[in-house]
């Protein structure tokens, strides 16, 4: 909204700062983070006498969350995504169709997670929204997003898929590529819902995961910076820098009540959001087997819910000791605590891998 400023320069004055994706990326993230700051706590109180008990918690975790757990509200999602919404709207240039595929997907899976928690909380139990339910509505505005990012995209990178480290090879999926687009967004948004069980797991490497790929999207939307590092150029995927930098400061401003103990949950409002938002800016910007490596924590964490699913099905036995992987280390006697930031860890390194296939080709 704010890019119009720049009508009013004549190229050596302050409002000359608005063309500049950098200065109005710095903006987004800390109006979000300021958003978050302000309407936190009035949010988490309200949610709080909204919801009485909070979120309920699954008789079949750990037990020590039935104990510990009991009573904190959930939907703060909601406290992130208007942070997002609201920092993007305001810096953005809202002419920019790749800004609008990653905004409408995050707003939609918001949506559905919004049902899904609001269902849990007024019926008080576990169960909201069906699970193929909720996959199936997943697979319909994912569909959308890659429909029209294919529309969107050059003509030679129009249904392609880029190979990191390979330089200039491109795999024509032709038909499949929205199939595959699809599968990139809903397992991307399952896999962050999956990871979001203990307090701050989930909200860190989302964080980390966005700003790599603002950083990416930035760099494959510059035709100067994809000659040197031979990549392929998306003219217009800058602008999804915006939209990390303000996903970014309002994350912050949630992981500050959401710091254990954990004041709010983020809930499937956020975590639904949040995974769908990061599958649809790999799509945007042609890099999605490069988020596998930096959101490979999140890749790790829903298989080992597969893995589980399927062997017990097979053996009536278990890998884990419980799934998804975090709560296996619970079950080991790690505390939350040492778990959380030790994930934190392993996903602040995947992405540094995943900067590095900028490079390495």
């Amino acid at each position: 909204m704010l890019f119009w400023l720049t009508e009013l320069s004549d190229g050596g004055d302050f409002f000359n700062l608005f063309r500049y994706i950098t200065f109005r990326a710095g903006g987004a993230f800390f109006s979000a983070l300021i958003f978050g700051f302000i309407f936190g706590k009035p949010l988490i109180n309200f949610l709080r006498r909204k919801q009485g008990k909070g979120q309920p918690i699954r008789a079949d975790g750990p037990q020590s969350h039935i104990l510990e757990k009991a009573g904190t509200p959930t939907m703060g999602g909601l406290l992130i995504l208007s942070a997002l919404i609201f920092s993007t709207l305001l810096w953005a240039r809202l002419d920019n169709i790749y800004v609008w595929i990653v905004l409408l997907v995050t707003m939609s899976f918001g949506l559905v997670g919004f049902i899904d928690d609001y269902q849990k909380v007024a019926k008080s139990n576990a169960k909201g929204v069906p699970g193929r339910v909720r996959f199936m509505i997943g697979l319909v505005i994912a569909a959308l997003a890659a429909y029209f990012a294919a529309l969107a995209h050059p003509v030679e990178l129009t249904n392609q898929l880029a190979l990191p480290i390979f330089k200039n090879v491109l795999v024509n999926l032709g038909v499949f590529f929205v199939p595959f687009a699809m599968i990139v967004i809903v397992g991307a948004a399952n896999a962050v819902n999956l990871t979001d069980g203990l307090d701050g797991l989930a909200i860190m490497p989302v964080m980390i995961a966005a700003g790599t790929l603002g950083v990416i999207a930035y760099a494959v939307g510059r035709v100067d910076f994809t000659e040197y590092l031979e990549v392929h150029y998306v003219p217009g995927s800058g602008e999804i820098l915006i939209f990390t930098a303000g996903l970014i400061g309002g994350g912050l401003g949630f992981l500050w009540y959401n710091a254990p103990p954990a004041a709010v949950f983020m809930g499937d409002t956020g975590s639904l959001a949040l995974g769908g938002a990061l599958g649809a800016i790999a799509v945007v910007t042609k890099h999605e087997i490069v988020l596998a490596i930096v959101g490979g924590l999140f890749v790790v964490e829903a298989l080992s819910v597969i893995i589980q699913v399927l062997y017990f099905k097979r053996t009536g036995k278990r890998v884990f000791l419980m799934a998804p992987i975090h709560h296996h280390f619970e079950q080991l006697g790690w505390k939350e605590p040492q778990i959380v930031i030790r994930f934190w860890i392993i996903s602040l390194i995947l992405a540094l891998i995943g900067l590095a296939t900028l490079k390495l080709r």
